[in-house]
């Protein structure tokens, strides 16, 4: 990954990775709170010799004891020093439990040794490195001592005391909540690499181009209300949602220029990625910029066209399929542009072999010839074969992809589907992309918002108030014969 990948991991996860560091903080402060405080004393030993002589026997004695000295430092944690030293403080404790307490160092080149005491009194701890300190001395004389009862030529001297430390060594409040937030940190930070990595749903453009080389034709905003009012033209035509299908119908016509065929499938992998709002609003894309546009709902399970548009779904494409109707007299005009409409009809108990059917491609071409572009929505192609059956009788597919929905898996198999039966697919949509956040579309337009009010939209349909408009039949007639009437 590139480093934006991982600006964009910690973007996405920032509020997990805030979570944990706070975790981590509060756990510092909670051990520092409940933690025993330790007080630790030092007392420090000057070692010299004994002797007196001239310059070279100093520097030979020198030599000799700093050599010694590193001897010294291993001995002040021996039962020989600290015996004395619990028998004299009436400790209960062992050696070995008491030297587990004591520290003692020498810093290089130097005579010195540095006792340190450990423990949870400040007035014990400077009274056992005041001990020890004693006790090492009287054991390095008798330890040094000639053999014929002569002085030692060794001679250890308190230069620093022991004294009781005002304040404990451990633990330290500010360290620990340093490293308890320095922890949380990257634990989050973990934890976010980890959840990306076992998450595979879709959520960017990046993730999609992992899985696939089609194109992204567009990404349609995420609109709270898509909900309640699916169509574009039920809200501001200046929307970023609306100007979202006018760039997808423009990259579209790039993207299906070299195809002789004018019809375009929509589809996804799963229900509820909102192929049936793209292709809807797609075909009022494509009918606002001057095309004749056929919308044919193909979606023989879940037809949702009618219901967006308003209009009548018991006579549609089955009733056009089993021969009860022409089409011309079942295509129904919406709006003020040339869009007609081809609603799903009755939903029969063999989809797939209708769709399949040679009556079907007839069909299509009867639109491709009457029309400019044809857009049919589609089942979704993972729980049904309709879509994939149907892919191969059209000029090219549109896969809707619902980002925070879909899995990159899902998606691929998708994709392997449309690939088995040859099918063409001209490219991606990515759906519902949040408008803000690192998962936001890179997307900007130029917009104005009008003042004025204006006049209601006939945007909806309905049976109870229809709009004016021809027939069915001479609609059709009149795009077959190449007139372009304009509806009102």
């Amino acid at each position: 990954m590139e480093l934006q990948d991982y600006i964009r991991i910690l973007r996405r996860n920032w509020l997990t990775i805030v979570a944990i560091g706070l975790i981590g903080l509060l756990a510092g402060g909670a051990f520092s709170v409940l933690s025993k405080p330790v007080y630790t004393a030092e007392t420090q030993l000057f070692v010299a010799t004994q002797n007196s002589g001239s310059v070279q026997d100093l520097q030979t004695g020198n030599s000799f004891i700093q050599a010694r000295v590193s001897s010294y430092v291993v001995t002040a944690t021996t039962p020989t020093v600290l015996q004395p030293v619990i028998d004299t403080l009436g400790l209960d404790v062992s050696p070995q439990q008491l030297s587990k307490t004591i520290k003692a160092t020498s810093d290089l080149k130097t005579v010195l040794i540095t006792i340190s005491v450990d423990d949870g009194s400040p007035v014990q701890a400077a009274a056992i490195a005041h001990a020890v300190a004693s006790s090492l001395i009287t054991a390095v004389d008798k330890l040094e001592k000639p053999a014929d009862g002569g002085p030692s030529p060794v001679k250890l001297s308190v230069v620093t005391p022991a004294t009781a430390p005002a304040a404990p060594s451990s633990p330290n409040l500010k360290i620990n909540l340093a490293l308890g937030l320095i922890v949380g940190l990257a634990l989050g930070i973990g934890a976010a690499l980890l959840r990306t990595t076992l998450d595979t749903r879709v959520r960017s453009e990046r993730d999609l181009q992992q899985i696939t080389q089609a194109p992204v034709l567009g990404g349609i905003a995420f609109d709270a209300d898509a909900s309640k009012s699916p169509l574009v033209t039920e809200g501001s035509t200046h929307s970023q949602r609306a100007e979202s299908f006018r760039q997808l119908r423009t990259n579209l016509q790039f993207a299906h220029v070299s195809h002789k065929s004018k019809t375009v499938l929509v589809t996804s992998s799963l229900p509820g990625e909102g192929k049936s709002t793209t292709a809807t609003n797609l075909a009022i894309a494509m009918a606002e910029s001057g095309q004749t546009v056929a919308l044919v709902d193909a979606d023989l399970r879940r037809p949702m066209v009618a219901t967006y548009l308003g209009l009548e779904s018991r006579a549609g494409l089955t009733t056009a399929l089993i021969g009860q109707a022409d089409v011309k007299d079942l295509m129904q005009p919406w709006g003020r542009n040339e869009l007609h409409v081809l609603t799903s009809g009755r939903i029969p108990p063999n989809p797939s072999e209708l769709l399949g059917s040679a009556e079907m491609k007839q069909l299509i071409l009867r639109l491709e010839q009457a029309f400019d572009a044809v857009v049919i929505d589609a089942p979704p192609l993972l729980p049904v074969t309709d879509a994939a059956v149907l892919a191969q009788q059209v000029g090219g597919v549109v896969l809707v992809v619902g980002c925070h929905a879909t899995k990159q898996p899902q998606v691929e198999k998708a994709i392997a589907t449309l690939e088995l039966v040859d099918a063409d697919l001209l490219g991606v949509v990515l759906n519902r992309l949040p408008v803000k956040g690192p998962d936001a579309y890179a997307y900007s337009y130029y917009g104005y918002a009008p003042k004025i009010e204006q006049s209601p939209q006939p945007a909806r349909r309905s049976a109870a108030a229809p709009i004016q408009v021809d027939t069915p039949g001479d609609a059709f007639d009149d795009i077959l014969q190449g007139r372009t009437t304009r509806r009102g």
